[in-house]
């Protein structure tokens, strides 16, 4: 049954992470590297399509062997985190316990990243 759950978030993440490609506003890199968590945990298969892939691979190749994020991925990311949950703060959401736990939630992804191992340009 885990492996199940497993199997369809990776393929779900997986999808929103292609998707991401084209679309500027979705995050592409998170979502590939939940694919391939859940991938390592349920199939091996997978778990090599998304690092072999062409497309795919580049965006988490530097993670996953320990090189780490290139500075621009991680401005990037951090960029796009502030604009649309901020954005959603201000805009969106009412509820000010929601605004609270939502810029909570996105302090701690930015500093999550931002302390992540820079990878080196070659």
């Amino acid at each position: 049954m885990i492996k199940i759950l497993l199997l369809a978030l990776g393929t779900i993440t997986l999808i929103l992470g292609t998707i991401g490609i084209l679309l500027p506003v979705l995050p592409t890199t998170p979502f590939l590297l939940i694919s391939l968590f859940c991938y390592m945990k349920s199939s091996d298969k997978l778990y090599n399509f998304v690092l072999e892939n062409k497309y795919l691979g580049p965006y988490v190749h530097g993670y996953v062997s320990g090189r780490g994020i290139p500075m621009k991925a991680k401005i990037k990311a951090i960029s796009l985190i502030i604009v649309t949950v901020g954005s959603s703060i201000i805009f969106f959401i009412n509820p000010v316990h929601l605004k609270i736990m939502l810029f909570f939630i996105a302090t701690t992804v930015c500093v999550y990243i931002w302390t992540r191992k820079t990878a080196t340009e070659a």
